[in-house]
């Protein structure tokens, strides 16, 4: 993910900075000797975007799960933790400083760009940074309508910058000015399987200290599937109906999104499931035992 997230950002720099026109000008190498020796090479502007931290954003931490069912299993998966990354772009010119030559006017230009850019995306969004087109085949789905949180140039600067310009080995290396960064990353994390899905839920009222006998109401649930495709398909939108053994209707419903259906407040006996969509030829009904010796009460679609 966090390589999808370079792959954005420079796409973001080469579509909005007219000095920028090459992959080669936008680079994630450390700002060192070595990076300077490339830039003379390079014989062009170039941006350096050095990830220089990774730290876990706790205030957006959340123990929320969200669940999905497939062919009756149910599973999860924890919300995202969010990851901030934490970068330091310099501006770098090829050209060496001379009477008649004032390079840092240059750098100071396309940062001055780089920030404008910045904001103007301000949230990232990875669809919306490659349109016309559409990403490369290669992105993560789950990551390209993320809107991404940017800090941009905050107040409070980068805390150990002198410390960084440090470590970059070169004697002819001075302090350079950055825009410092932060995007904030979600991290998926990995599904569980938490078991069958729960289709029948029993209530039941008794008095204390007396003999009357149990009061008893089932709440059931079942999916309404397509078993013309395979595997078979959920069928949102089906209008469903729960019938007594004399034909009265008890109660009626329509699938959601997830072909799931649920009746509540049913007395323990016989009943008949009716179901029926536009899609699809008239299908019989079927008959059931509430609560269900098998446990089920899935409708199909044949």
């Amino acid at each position: 993910m966090i390589d999808a997230l370079d792959n954005t950002l420079r796409h973001l720099f080469l579509s909005n900075i007219p000095v920028l026109t090459s992959e080669a000008q936008v680079r994630f190498q450390p700002p060192d000797e070595n990076w300077r020796h490339d830039v003379v090479n390079l014989n062009q502007m170039a941006l350096n975007v050095y990830l220089v931290e990774l730290r876990e954003n706790r205030r957006m931490r959340s123990n929320g799960r969200h669940y999905s069912v497939s062919e009756g299993i149910v599973t999860s998966r924890g919300l995202p933790r969010q990851l901030d990354c934490h970068y330091l772009i310099t501006a770098w010119s090829p050209a060496k400083p001379g009477p008649m030559v004032e390079p840092t006017i240059d750098e100071h230009l396309l940062l001055y760009q780089t920030t404008a850019v910045l904001m103007q995306a301000d949230p990232i969004q990875p669809r919306k940074i490659y349109a016309p087109l559409p990403p490369p085949a290669s992105y993560p789905q789950i990551f390209i309508d993320e809107e991404l949180p940017t800090s941009i140039v905050p107040p409070e600067g980068f805390p150990k910058y002198a410390e960084f310009w440090g470590t970059m080995h070169g004697h002819d290396h001075p302090w350079k000015p950055a825009v410092y960064l932060v995007v904030t990353l979600p991290v998926v994390l990995d599904s569980r399987i938490e078991g069958p899905m729960v289709t029948t839920r029993i209530t039941e009222y008794r008095q204390s200290n007396t003999l009357e006998p149990v009061e008893m109401w089932a709440e059931i649930g079942g999916t309404v599937y397509d078993a013309t495709v395979s595997p078979p398909a959920v069928v949102p939108g089906t209008w469903v109906a729960i019938f007594e053994p004399s034909g009265a209707e008890v109660a009626s419903t329509t699938t959601d999104n997830n072909g799931r259906f649920i009746f509540n407040l049913l007395r323990p006996g016989n009943y008949q499931l009716q179901f029926v969509s536009s899609s699809y030829p008239a299908a019989p009904p079927r008959n059931i035992t509430v609560p269900s010796p098998t446990g089920e009460y899935n409708l199909q679609f044949t």
